[in-house]
């Protein structure tokens, strides 16, 4: 098994964001929000008028689900480009959800949320095994009183279990490396290469205990199939679900 390169260590996911631009809304993984969603709403219990803090929100497509379900959603993205498209589709739609850049690793925003997201590696996962723990705090102290905690990463055991040729897991950080061929949105491709951090379910529940959640559950999930079933290795996704101790 090949050591993959290190990751850059500044924002190197936004060269991505800018390239794709509105094609990333696309990628046939984004055709589940709205089962996402409702699963979420669910699950953490969400109802109109709750705030909602989603980080790592992209072109906001959980935020503005939600938003039409009118809850009050505060998205935080660090990539410009994605903003701005979160914002346009917003204001264009009249939603009660506002989008502001901001860098997970320094994520500095109001408390209290009744709930906090973190869905589809939303910059948690694409922090190169260095800064994920400190982020993960930094997320969990959003979460008021009671509030509730969603977030999903990478499964480690689903990317080693599927390793395809090119592509290199580091067992030190729990990366993954791969080079990604993505088309804009006039069909030009280019090749990037891609670092996820991936973890294991005990590795998620550990860092809510330490952070004051309680961990209502770890289910294994894939892009427009969460549910409540326990995480194998066929599940690529990890979702965290859990409750800020009152």
């Amino acid at each position: 098994m090949d050591t993959p390169p290190a990751s850059p260590p500044g924002p190197w996911f936004n060269e991505v964001a800018r390239f794709l631009g509105p094609a990333y809304l696309r990628n046939a993984f984004t055709k589940g929000t709205e089962q996402e969603v409702a699963f979420l709403v669910d699950a953490l219990e969400l109802s109109p008028g709750q705030r909602v803090l989603d980080v790592g929100c992209g072109p906001g497509r959980h935020a503005l689900a939600l938003a039409r379900r009118g809850i009050e959603v505060l998205g935080i993205d660090l990539s410009e480009d994605f903003v701005a498209l979160a914002r346009d589709a917003a204001d264009g739609d009249g939603l009660p959800a506002r989008f502001e850049v901001g860098d997970v690793r320094e994520l500095a925003v109001e408390t209290g949320f009744d709930a906090v997201l973190c869905l589809c590696q939303g910059g948690f996962g694409l922090l190169g095994g260095r800064d994920e723990p400190r982020a993960f705090e930094r997320i969990a102290a959003a979460v008021g009183p009671g509030g509730r905690l969603g977030l999903t990463a990478f499964s480690a055991a689903f990317a080693v279990r599927f390793l395809e040729d090119g592509e290199a897991f580091d067992p030190g950080t729990g990366v993954l490396h791969e080079r990604s061929t993505v088309r804009n949105e006039d069909g030009v491709e280019q090749v990037f290469e891609l670092w996820t951090t991936c973890f294991t379910a005990r590795e998620l529940a550990l860092m809510a205990g330490r952070s004051g959640l309680d961990v209502i559950g770890v289910p294994g999930v894939a892009p427009g199939r969460y549910g409540a079933r326990s995480p194998t290795p066929a599940a690529p996704e990890l979702l965290l679900l859990g409750r800020r101790r009152t």
